[in-house]
């Protein structure tokens, strides 16, 4: 079979991969809950693609991604629950619903509107699936996804609760509870605490530097994933350097490699537009 454009030839490929006499051993074997976290992995690697700036990777991962939404749309159909096209009417249905300034009669809002407009009309759709019985789920925080980055999940959660009045007034008064969290984690790595205590201490600081960055509109995730680079990148510098010398780490001590990353600090804070 040829590469093709067409929606309808991946469809194709995928229920021959499912199909119950001809398909494959493996693909055959999987459930929503066996490809879930594959789900999650390309997702993931869309978002990485994006932080590269790679373009070509990018288009990649999204058929990766896309796959998924196949997937789980095949499993489904098979079950008698829906199959694709359904969840294509289902995502045109909601953008066409929750964007009346667009396709409907109400013009003219600026993007604080579009975004309370947004708002209140998924919280209409909330209430009215509730009101057919549709979903247990009833808290504010019931809607944020489990399995989301950690990260991601407490700015989400903290969003959340944040639209409610819970939440601090200002990002300096998110950085003065994450010096208590952090006074609170020195106190555990002091007294006689348990592991489990320490990991708790460190949640929350996690928890309270999350916090900061949705105040000040910075994604953690974005964020850590820069500073893992910069960590990789003089790293490497480091071991370049050792190898140049015909040695490695093992070979040498703290205090110079911690020296050597110091250069590779010093000759990054020179380049323009660098930080950190």
């Amino acid at each position: 079979m040829t590469p093709s454009r067409d929606i309808a030839d991946l469809l194709s490929i995928m229920a021959a991969l499912r199909d119950p006499d001809t398909g494959c051993a493996w693909d055959l074997k999987q459930t929503f809950e066996s490809i879930a976290p594959y789900t999650l992995e390309e997702a993931a690697e869309v978002v990485e693609a994006i932080a590269r700036r790679d373009i070509e990777n990018l288009r990649e991962e999204l058929g990766d991604l896309l796959l998924q939404v196949v997937f789980h749309s095949r499993i489904a159909e098979e079950a008698g629950h829906f199959a694709f096209e359904d969840v294509v009417e289902a995502i045109t249905a909601k953008l066409v619903r929750r964007h009346p300034h667009i396709f409907g009669d109400t013009k003219g809002l600026t993007a604080e509107d579009v975004k309370a407009s947004w708002d209140r009309i998924k919280a209409e759709e909330k209430a009215e699936k509730a009101a057919r019985g549709v979903g247990a789920a009833t808290g504010l925080l019931d809607s944020v996804p489990a399995d989301l980055p950690p990260l991601s999940r407490a700015v989400a959660l903290q969003a959340k609760a944040g639209k409610v009045g819970f939440d601090w007034n200002s990002a300096r008064l998110v950085l003065a509870k994450i010096r208590e969290e952090a006074d609170e984690v020195e106190a555990a790595l002091d007294e006689a605490a348990t592991d489990e205590e320490r990991l708790g201490e460190i949640g929350d600081l996690l928890f309270a530097v999350a916090n900061l960055a949705r105040h000040v509109k910075a994604d953690p995730e974005v964020a850590l994933r820069r500073t893992n680079a910069k960590f990789e990148r003089r790293f490497r510098f480091i071991e370049d350097r050792l190898a140049a010398q015909g040695r490695t780490t093992a070979d040498a001590g703290l205090e110079e490699m911690d020296a050597i990353w110091n250069e590779a600090k010093a000759a990054e804070r020179s380049l323009p537009g660098s930080s950190g």
